[in-house]
């Protein structure tokens, strides 16, 4: 099977998906289901621990899935690090998306205190995914601080805008040896497709599932545009061209000038 880990855990779904801004728990239990995804991030801040039953977000996502919790809305390293031990303690398991927001227009990451996060972390035994920007150069220090995936944006949180830099992806890809994950701003499906065309191990999103107007159908169109992309990369595309090339040669034919 084309597998793909991070830590201990083993995955086949190359989509991860978020759990945010659904119109209601029945339509983000629907669309999880659809995307086929075996992961789920959930905002650690965001969780209503009074919740109890049917009124907790916890109790609709789909079983089975591995829970993958998150330190978003977070702008220090030490409030980054302290929710993520709660949601250890919450019995969330040892994965964590590691986000250390650095400005709260554009929701980029604080590279200073993502490290030093992480190197926290992952000294206290943490499976560390660290939300990051697209630099090659941040991305290597992430994986020599020990964590096990780093996850460079394709454009900002949210804004749907789909892979904006597709080079700087592929030379994190060549820079690290642990998994890379897209994360943030894939709006479509072939957004998606984009990104494990590029050699991507997987891509996470949300907001371009939860607000489209189907949002169980979009999930269906990001399963089936991780699984496209991922297919159209192991099978090797063929070399771009400057100029035509036939795709029936004019050798061999009956009748053609020698």
């Amino acid at each position: 099977m084309d597998t793909w880990s991070v830590g201990r855990h083993v995955f086949t779904s190359r989509l991860l998906v978020g759990t945010g801004k659904y119109k209601d728990f029945p339509t983000m239990q629907q669309a999880l289901a659809a995307s086929g995804a075996e992961v789920v991030t959930v905002a650690v801040r965001r969780l209503d621990l009074k919740a109890k039953g049917a009124a907790s977000l916890l109790e609709w996502i789909p079983k089975g899935m591995t829970l993958l919790p998150n330190t978003a809305a977070c702008f220090t390293a030490e409030d980054a690090v302290r929710t993520a031990r709660l949601g250890r303690e919450l019995d969330m398991g040892d994965l964590v998306k590691l986000e250390v927001i650095g400005d709260r227009r554009t929701l980029f990451p604080d590279v200073e205190g993502l490290l030093q996060a992480a190197r926290v972390l992952v000294k206290e035994g943490f499976t560390v995914l660290p939300y990051t920007n697209d630099d090659p150069v941040t991305a290597k220090k992430l994986e020599d601080a020990g964590c096990a995936a780093v996850m460079p944006l394709a454009a900002p949180i949210g804004s749907g805008l789909g892979i904006r830099n597709p080079y700087n992806l592929k030379i994190i890809m060549e820079t690290v040896k642990v998994p890379v994950l897209v994360d943030a701003g894939v709006g479509t499906a072939s957004d998606a497709a984009v990104a494990l065309e590029l050699g991507a191990v997987a891509v996470l999103m949300n907001t371009a599932i939860a607000e489209a107007s189907d949002p169980v159908l979009m999930a269906e169109a990001m399963r089936e545009g991780v699984s496209a992309g991922r297919k159209a990369f192991l099978a090797g595309r063929m070399p771009m061209r400057l100029h035509a090339s036939a795709s029936s040669p004019m050798t061999g034919l009956v009748g053609t000038p020698r």
